[in-house]
């Protein structure tokens, strides 16, 4: 079964094909010829998820999924939220993770989460999935690996930011681990074969 990713993104994709497994072929909007920038002007990560899939099904009308992430911080009251990606007003993640840090400074409460929510489009019908994990953000960056705010967030229970994590152990617990496992739960449930 085909099922188009609205990304281009290649850590996401990569990601999310370990967890679907190889019973699904996921494919990208480039495998599709698909180079628009798709609009993400909702104020939820629901709203930009939906508008995702909403827009390749009325424009190539094909079962897909898109999803919207984000890092939420309790004392930015819940910021950088759906505007994470361009937080600092650009998609440069180092600027964005400077801004995070410059905003918290000293404060003690460090308490953030990154939550995921998944629109999918399957057979006419719309599908949501979220999770979330909670965690804590740190003073510095800590760690080479993953990508966007994982270098300052370290899951409740562990002591490694997801940046020190392998894609294997942060696949096993991220935000996106959780949602797109209930999506594969969902289309293996839901799909003949």
């Amino acid at each position: 079964m085909e099922l188009i990713f609205a990304t281009n993104n290649a850590h996401k994709l990569e990601e999310v094909q370990a967890i679907i497994g190889d019973r699904f072929v996921v494919k990208s909007l480039a495998d599709i010829g698909c180079t628009d920038d798709i609009p993400e002007t909702g104020v939820t990560f629901e709203e930009n998820a939906k508008q995702k899939t909403d827009y390749l099904v009325d424009r190539y009308g094909l079962d897909c999924f898109g999803d919207d992430s984000g890092l939420e911080i309790d004392a930015l009251n819940k910021e950088p939220g759906v505007y994470s990606a361009r937080y600092s007003g650009s998609r440069d993640m180092e600027k964005n993770i400077d801004l995070v840090l410059a905003k918290l400074g000293d404060n003690p409460n460090r308490t953030a989460r990154f939550r995921t929510v998944i629109s999918l489009f399957l057979n006419g019908q719309q599908y949501f999935f979220e999770g979330a994990i909670e965690g804590t953000i740190i003073r510095e960056r800590r760690g080479s690996g993953g990508f966007g705010y994982d270098p300052i967030f370290i899951p409740a229970g562990y002591d490694q930011t997801f940046a020190e994590m392998t894609s294997e152990e942060k696949n096993k617990i991220s935000h996106r681990a959780i949602a797109v496992g209930k999506l594969a739960t969902f289309l293996k449930e839901n799909s003949p074969g």
